[in-house]
């Protein structure tokens, strides 16, 4: 079962993907969510917002990074761990 901050980026990513993508995983491909560049911002921003954190990357930089929901999720749970480190 997943954790609550899998579950919860999740849901920030089904807010912005193609309702007809189908259940949303760790495993799922980013590319295929239908989430054009402008919507991985506001994902950024929103995650940014909720953990306050901050994510340094542009959106390309984020596009070549994180290939699936799994890695922009473990990229999240890193920079929470240092803030609270």
């Amino acid at each position: 079962m997943a954790d609550e901050l899998t579950r919860e980026i999740i849901a920030k990513i089904e807010a912005h993907a193609d309702p007809d993508i189908g259940e949303i995983t760790p495993q799922t491909e980013l590319s295929a969510l239908g989430i054009h560049s402008l919507e991985l911002t506001e994902i950024i921003f929103d995650v940014e917002e909720a953990y306050d954190i901050e994510i340094e990357m542009n959106t390309v930089d984020a596009w070549n990074k994180l290939k699936n929901v799994g890695d922009m999720i473990e990229a999240v749970r890193s920079l929470i761990e240092k803030k609270t480190a």
